[in-house]
């Protein structure tokens, strides 16, 4: 699935609404509409009828607007607060407002006394449209005190577009981010919903049709893609075959005390198809995997006194590589200088494709032209956060796609680093050391801060200039 940046969705609106004469506030009524029904079902689903929405003066606020007409409209007692200067708001967010008052409601003055947060505890459901993808700048003063509200409140979040507080192009959080439980974003899913720290504040992500033709979003540069269990297709066994027919995989890991990491990856080979899977490890746990695995088949290497690889290790898994068509390397491999040195010499002596985890990407540090040197071999990493600033950088820091679109996608619709050849995939996940623990960190005691800040409109408006676009802020 392709994954927009917020460049490429601010050309997408432009074009739709310049080019091709699609009128933007069909568009957000559209957008307004996939956030009221996600709502309706979130309060049917807890029997009750009440919702506070959070606007912007952008036209992600605008998209706050028109949803709370639409949630008036379904029966539900609806309140819509504006967190920022009237002066600011855009043309579609006063046209929106315009409907709503129209329909008998009103978009009220963010107010965050005793009054407004008693009530607030009563909704059964916030929807945070506060800001867009346009944001770049840390939340402070009214914006600030909505999120920490709508983060404190016992009620479940559905955020427009992005929630806000992350910045769409990183995933970085922008000093405070709304913790959703539902993210209803509009045309492609943004890099923000799946690097650094948005992904765990946007909840279940869905992703809706507002009306934009198909050919503006083929046309994209493909800067980022996420391959997800629908792009998995594996074919289907024929009767008169057998299992050298289905490709023979090699797998390069463990050390004592990691003994489990290789095991799964062998079942896995296993259980999604491959023909024949072997395992190499250290000589010292060569039982505990050969006791574990039926199918795969594990083998010893030489180990040191450490129990992870030797150098010794080196010539017979290039040996065994001879005869296999693909190679996992890492998976509780341990970090040693020789271990190091062994995945080294391996990825500059085999021309196969290979999958490089954990310990065999930890292997790279400081060696990044190991990747260059293997010319046009395949090469896929597969780095949690922590891996990822070993070998290329930190993702906090709001330089991976913004700055020059440095992911870009390859052959095979994976996602690619610019600092490496562009047959080496790059596949972030999330693992212990790159993210924490996850969840929901919403709490029901107190709510003291709603007095912070109440005088100050923090950052606002449409940061585009010109025609605003849907996306903005």
């Amino acid at each position: 699935m392709l994954i927009a940046t917020a460049a490429q969705m601010r050309e997408i609106d432009r074009a739709a609404i310049q080019d091709r004469g699609i009128c933007s506030t069909l568009l957000m009524e559209n957008a307004a509409k996939a956030v009221a029904e996600a709502c309706i079902s979130l309060v049917n689903r807890r029997r009750g009828g009440r919702a506070a929405v959070f606007c912007g003066p952008g036209n992600n606020g605008g998209d706050g607007v028109a949803a709370a007409r639409f949630l008036m409209e379904a029966g539900l007692e609806v309140r819509a607060f504006l967190v920022g200067k009237r002066e600011k708001m855009t043309p579609d967010c006063r046209e929106m407002e315009s409907r709503l008052r129209k329909a008998g409601g009103a978009l009220e003055d963010f107010a965050p006394d005793a009054a407004f947060a008693s009530w607030c505890l009563e909704c059964d459901v916030m929807v945070d449209a506060l800001f867009g993808i346009g944001l770049n700048t840390p939340l402070w003063g009214d914006p600030y005190t909505a999120v920490q509200m709508m983060n404190t409140c016992p009620v479940p979040v559905v955020a427009v577009d992005i929630a806000s507080g992350v910045e769409a192009d990183t995933g970085r959080i922008l000093g405070v981010a709304v913790e959703a439980d539902e993210t209803v974003t509009f045309t492609c899913p943004k890099a923000g919903h799946v690097l650094g720290q948005g992904g765990l504040c946007c909840g279940r992500l869905t992703v809706a049709d507002i009306g934009i033709p198909a050919g503006l979003i083929r046309g994209l540069d493909e800067t980022l893609r996420a391959v997800g269990p629908g792009d998995i297709h594996l074919p289907r066994r024929a009767r008169d075959s057998y299992k050298g027919d289905y490709g023979k995989v090699y797998i390069l890991g463990g050390s004592v005390g990691y003994s489990g990491a290789p095991v799964f990856a062998a079942r896995a080979a296993v259980r999604t198809g491959a023909g024949l899977v072997s395992l190499g490890v250290p000589a010292p746990l060569w039982p505990i995997a050969a006791a574990k695995l039926d199918e795969a088949m594990a083998h010893p290497l030489p180990s040191g006194k450490e129990g992870m690889l030797s150098l010794e290790a080196t010539e017979e898994t290039l040996r065994r590589l001879d005869t296999c068509d693909v190679c996992l390397i890492g998976p509780g491999l341990g970090r040693g200088n020789g271990v190091a040195s062994v995945v080294r010499h391996i990825l500059r002596s085999t021309h196969l494709p290979v999958v490089l985890d954990a310990d065999g990407i930890n292997a790279l540090e400081g060696h990044i032209d190991v990747l260059d040197a293997r010319g046009g071999s395949f090469t896929v990493l597969t780095p949690h956060d922590g891996e990822f600033v070993r070998i290329g950088g930190d993702l906090s820091g709001g330089q991976v796609v913004r700055r020059g679109a440095r992911l870009r996608a390859g052959a095979q619709g994976t996602p690619y680093h610019r600092g490496l050849p562009r047959r080496h995939g790059l596949y972030q996940h999330h693992g212990k050391s790159g993210h924490g623990q996850g969840g929901q960190r919403r709490h029901t005691g107190g709510n003291h801060h709603l007095s912070a800040g109440a005088g100050a409109d923090g950052p606002g408006g449409d940061p585009h200039g010109g025609m605003p676009p849907r996306h903005g802020g």
